[in-house]
């Protein structure tokens, strides 16, 4: 039985708070000050200390939960960047304290010059175009996104959020675990581009020790003159030229005129409604918001917190992974950039949802559903990519916010002289029928590459609201398409089984995607995560024999979230933050 007693007994005796850095120099690299969960009227959650503590700084000098996200994310190019940063993408839910809410879309788009032909080689598909190199990288959208959000939300100067960021890269910041070990993945990729090899190895191509300085000069340079310029001298000025010419000079095809013609762009949140409160999702080109929405309506058929306490918790599990199965195959098939396709109404549609609720069985497995052949073999390798943060303060505002370079590094280019790293979001188009991207999905024409088109993305900032539309819990998280399954698995824990933000994000995922089929379950499935767990996990066992294809995965995802408390001073509002014990992130408050 997974009840939250259970759980917190185990948390209590240290195996889920305890910190994760345990190898000599990494105790250097987050401070004992910050905590995996922690409460307070202004809170910021990310997976790095410095970008909590640069996002709480902002707040206390007077900014609020917006200006606090958007240091959080200039932050994160820095001392996180393999994950995301200002040459990639983000999208950005915001609820303000007088209750509007704001979906901001700064997802990379296609060059100008960008057709479905692009990555085909003698008529056949090839991934490395598209996943490594000049062709892969989309018109970055973050600066964008973040000065969209600035301009119409923020409380302190545009210059002033980007301090702390520009300290970390000028004055250095330690290695972390995270950056060195994506180093090392990508080593031989990221020595093939001179700024690459320079920026990222010391000068006799050795690697940085973790815990060791790391400085970054030539990106603390851009971020000044961005924090002074604004957004021209990234979309219009120097940083446009230089990154166009560079990239046109290795094969490229992104140009300046691509750059100038960017914009972010407003979208309307998804909104369902589950076990009495209002879940806010992402639309397209996020697929997460809509099959978060699917999953939930499926599973509000469904008495959660019963299944959870019968047979060790299996027929929790199990339902978790059909509805996940049923979602992922309308992925593949339907969704893409809502600009250029339409996306079906019924998809969301109760009558609809209805339909795939009945096709669950509680004593086995389905057959795999489908609209489409599929050549994916393997899932995603379960490496940690992207990233999430969420920040919150005293007056009520509240942000979620997952950003992107794609895969570790992106397209492992970096830009000479300006040290940022850029994205390879072409790989998430559908870059031919049937071939899989780096995280195994698939897709349809819907998501067929075009000129200024938006590739769909699996990232999914969420917001759950009460009976009254206040706020509640928000959550998302990094790692491909794990992402969605992650963040709903967050949701039905906390607002299914009673656990709180931080006990719900510790616990033990699985994940489905459709194709392939199988079931991806952290080996310690029915309590708290843990890095080393027996294969030999009765859940699994139990899984499997209910006809499950059942793979033990070492994490899936990383998240973070913040829930709403009782505030003790009439008209503040009082937050409790959480990071994953599966990375490095530390809640910073005040």
């Amino acid at each position: 039985m997974i009840t939250r007693r259970h759980l917190l007994g185990q948390m209590v005796a240290g195996a889920a708070i305890a910190p994760v850095l345990t190898f000599g120099q990494e105790q250097k690299v987050v401070p004992d000050s910050l905590k995996r969960v922690a409460e307070g009227s202004q809170v910021a959650a990310t997976v790095h200390s410095v970008a909590s503590q640069g996002s709480i700084e902002i707040m206390r000098k007077g900014g609020n939960a917006i200006d606090a996200a958007i240091a959080a994310a200039v932050c994160l190019s820095v001392v996180d960047g393999h994950n995301s940063g200002i040459g990639g993408g983000c999208l950005m839910l915001i609820r303000l304290a007088d209750g509007s809410v704001h979906a901001i879309d700064g997802r990379e788009k296609a060059p100008a010059s960008a057709n479905r032909d692009m990555f085909l080689r003698n008529g056949v598909a090839d991934v490395k175009l598209s996943q490594d190199g000049p062709l892969a990288c989309g018109v970055p959208g973050m600066i964008a996104a973040l000065h969209s959000a600035h301009s119409r939300f923020g409380k302190l100067p545009w210059g002033d959020l980007f301090e702390p960021a520009i300290r970390a890269a000028r004055d250095g910041h330690p290695m972390s675990r995270s950056t060195a070990a994506s180093i090392r993945n990508e080593e031989s990729v990221l020595k093939r581009f001179t700024a690459s090899r320079e920026v990222l190895f010391k000068s006799d191509g050795s690697h940085y020790a973790i815990g060791e300085k790391w400085v970054q000069a030539d990106l603390a340079r851009t971020l000044e003159q961005i924090a002074k310029k604004g957004i021209e001298y990234f979309y219009h000025g120097e940083f446009a030229a230089r990154c166009a010419k560079h990239l046109l000079e290795q094969g490229g095809a992104l140009t300046e005129q691509d750059f100038a013609s960017y914009r972010a762009i407003d979208r309307v949140p998804l909104k369902t409604t589950y076990r009495g409160y209002s879940v806010l999702g992402f639309p397209p080109p996020s697929s997460g918001g809509l099959h978060i929405q699917q999953m939930l309506q499926m599973l509000s058929h469904f008495p959660l917190q019963k299944l959870s306490q019968e047979d060790g918790g299996i027929p929790f599990y199990h339902v978790l992974a059909e509805s996940m199965k049923l979602a992922f195959a309308d992925r593949a098939y339907y969704l893409g950039d809502s600009d250029f396709v339409e996306i079906p109404a019924f998809l969301t549609e109760r009558s609809y949802t209805d339909g795939l609720a009945k096709r669950i069985q509680l004593d086995r497995a389905s057959a795999v559903p489908g609209h489409l052949p599929s050549k994916s073999k393997e899932a995603d390798d379960g490496k940690k990519h992207t990233t999430h943060m969420t920040t919150a303060d005293a007056s009520g505002n509240w942000v979620a916010m997952t950003a992107t370079v794609n895969t570790g590094w992106g397209n492992k280019m970096i830009v000479p002289g300006t040290g940022v790293v850029l994205n390879d979001e072409m790989d998430d188009f559908s870059i031919s029928p049937g071939v899989p991207n780096a995280f195994g999905l698939i897709g349809s024409a819907a998501n067929a590459i075009e000129p200024g088109k938006r590739p769909l993305s699996s990232m999914s900032p969420t917001m759950v609201l009460d009976a009254e539309g206040e706020p509640r819990l928000t959550c998302g998280a990094a790692g491909g398409p794990r992402i969605i399954n992650a963040t709903l698995q967050n949701i039905v824990r906390v607002l299914d089984l009673g656990m709180d933000i931080g006990e719900a994000i510790a616990s033990s995922r699985l994940h489905h995607q459709w194709q392939p089929d199988v079931l991806s379950c952290e080996g310690s499935l029915g309590s708290v995560y843990k890095r080393e767990a027996s294969a030999e996990n009765p859940i699994l066992n139990a899984l499997k024999k209910i006809g499950h294809d059942v793979k033990i995965s070492g994490s899936i995802a990383v998240a973070q979230g913040i829930e709403r408390l009782p505030s003790l001073n009439p008209g503040e509002s009082a937050w409790r933050g959480a990071c994953d014990p599966r990375a490095d992130g530390r809640v910073a408050t005040s």
